[in-house]
C-alpha cells in the first residue's frame, strides 16, 4: 500500500515540475508599428539577429519581405525595414482617419496598386509560357467569328 502511495506522490511532483516548466513569456513591442506581442526570450532573440538588433512583429515582417520582393532591384534586408519603418512612421504621425470607411478603401487600393504593380515575373505561374529574348512572334490568335449565337428575329 504504501509503494503505491510514493508512486502517485512521484506522480504529482513530476506533473507540477511539467506545468511549472512551461517556457516564459516576454511582451515585447514591435520597432516598426509600435505593435506588442508575447513571445519567448529565444524567438524575441532569433527575430533581432535577423533584424539587426531590432525586434518587429509578424505582420511587418511579412511587409519587409514584400518591400523585398517588389522593387524592381535588389535591395537589402536593411533597406527593406528602414522603407518600411519610415512608412510605419508617416502613417502613425498622420493621426486617425476622419472616416474610417474612406480610410480603409483608400488602404485597399493602394495594396492593390502595389499588387499590379509587382513585377510580371513575380505574378505569373511557374508553368506560364515565356518568350525567349530576340524571339519574334507571329501574329497571336484571331477570332473567326463571335462566341455569341446571333439572334435571329
Amino acid at each position: 500500500m504504501s509503494e503505491t502511495i510514493i508512486g502517485d506522490t512521484m506522480a504529482v511532483s513530476s506533473e507540477t515540475q511539467a506545468i511549472s516548466a512551461k517556457p516564459e513569456v516576454e511582451s515585447v513591442k514591435c520597432d516598426c508599428c509600435g505593435l506588442t506581442e508575447e513571445c519567448t526570450p529565444t524567438y524575441v532573440e532569433r527575430v533581432r539577429e535577423r533584424y539587426q538588433g531590432k525586434w518587429i512583429c509578424g505582420l511587418c515582417t511579412e511587409a519587409v519581405k514584400d518591400e523585398i520582393t517588389r522593387t524592381h532591384r535588389l535591395i537589402s534586408t536593411e533597406e527593406a525595414m528602414a522603407r518600411h519603418m519610415n512608412f510605419c512612421r508617416d502613417f502613425v504621425s498622420s493621426g486617425p482617419p476622419s472616416d474610417p470607411t474612406i480610410h480603409l478603401i483608400s488602404a485597399m487600393r493602394s495594396i492593390l496598386r502595389r499588387c499590379l504593380d509587382c513585377p510580371r515575373g513575380l505574378r505569373s505561374t511557374p508553368s506560364s509560357p515565356t518568350r525567349k529574348v530576340g524571339e519574334i512572334r507571329g501574329p497571336g490568335l484571331t477570332r473567326s467569328e463571335s462566341c455569341f449565337p446571333t439572334l435571329s428575329g
